[in-house]
């Protein structure tokens, strides 16, 4: 699959005081279209920095930023005004417009485009409306919706010149928990049905697990740490990395390996991945081997459509651990990560 956006060692300074302040440097990074690339890091990382320069609402102060393989930082006037109706944006706090109703919330951009009749407009809103479940909000203003719907119009509005990358400047940490799920979910179907590439920032580990295939790490201004999410999560490299996803399973990583400091036996983490989850491996290997074991921590869960396991075992055996090393032998066999805690 082709790149339809490439950082190619940008970075963002702002000068204050007289003084050059770096928030972004020597960023590189593809994102395939089609796909739902998430960028997760704390505030003050630089996030909404990054996402601004893909539609230039920011200039980098280094480097290059291509869509479709063009250099747009060279974009002015009519270029840079035809990019941004090819990029759909999707904010924190909805931006909506108060005066004007759901419909024209979601026509304003089309207006602004000035390539439409007024019959294609209501068409197109109309379109756009139920698809985003609206219908009978049609004529509401936005001091009559809920956070969640006001959300669900800001999604339809960045979708109504039809771009091809939507950008999502955490647009989900305003909602609630429930609404939040309802949201990733829609834009799910976004993806999957039009198979629009979606760019998101967010300081929310669920929010990368439910809906991104890939990730990059934000820290202090630098990727620190990207790829597949499943590989991310499951296997974290970086300690911000490690931080986000401890904080997302609500574990202590001070403590991860002390509380079972007491346990006799070998500990072990076991991955799970793709089928083989759901899968008696651990109780078929064990037996065949002779080992004895406890389950300390674990959850079965999905990242996106890909089934995980992850599982710390405390093991023991009456052979000296020749048992052991060949149940961990057979568990890579079957495609099983093993990692060894002590």
């Amino acid at each position: 699959m082709s790149a339809i956006l490439e950082f190619q060692n940008v970075s963002k300074n702002y000068r204050v005081h007289k003084r050059d302040i770096p928030a972004l440097t020597g960023i590189d990074l593809s994102v395939t279209a089609g796909e739902v690339f998430g960028v997760i890091g704390h505030s003050g990382a630089g996030k909404s920095t990054l996402i601004r320069l893909i539609n230039l609402l920011e200039r980098p102060s280094d480097g290059r930023v291509l869509v479709n393989g063009e250099d747009v930082t060279r974009f002015d006037g009519a270029g840079l005004r035809a990019l941004r109706q090819r990029i759909g944006m999707i904010f924190q706090h909805f931006n909506l417009l108060s005066s004007k109703t759901v419909a024209d919330n979601i026509a304003f951009p089309l207006r602004i485009a000035g390539r439409h009749s007024a019959a294609e407009i209501q068409k197109r809103v109309a379109e756009l409306i139920e698809r985003v479940g609206l219908t009978e909000h049609t004529h509401k203003y936005p001091a009559q919706l809920s956070g969640g719907q006001k959300q669900r119009v800001g999604i339809a509005r960045a979708l109504a010149t039809q771009p091809h990358i939507l950008l999502c400047d955490e647009a989900t940490s305003a909602l609630d928990p429930q609404t939040t799920q309802s949201v990733l979910r829609l834009l799910d179907e976004i993806n999957r049905e039009l198979h629009l590439t979606i760019v998101l920032i967010t300081h929310e580990m669920n929010v990368i697990r439910t809906l991104c295939d890939r990730v990059a790490v934000l820290d202090n201004g630098r990727i620190v740490e990207s790829g597949d999410v499943a590989d991310v999560f499951l296997h974290p490299q970086h300690q911000t990395s490690r931080r986000f996803v401890y904080e997302s399973e609500d574990i202590d990583e001070e403590t991860l390996y002390t509380a079972f400091s007491h346990v006799s036996g070998r500990l072990i983490r076991l991955t799970f991945r793709n089928e083989t989850t759901y899968e008696p491996v651990l109780g078929r290997i064990t037996r065949q081997c002779d080992v004895d074991f406890s389950i300390l921590s674990g959850r079965i869960d999905r990242i996106k459509n890909v089934p995980y396991g992850q599982l710390v075992l405390g093991l023991g055996d009456r052979d000296s651990g020749r048992n052991i090393n060949e149940a961990l032998r057979r568990f890579r066999e079957e495609g099983l990560t093993v990692e060894e805690l002590n």
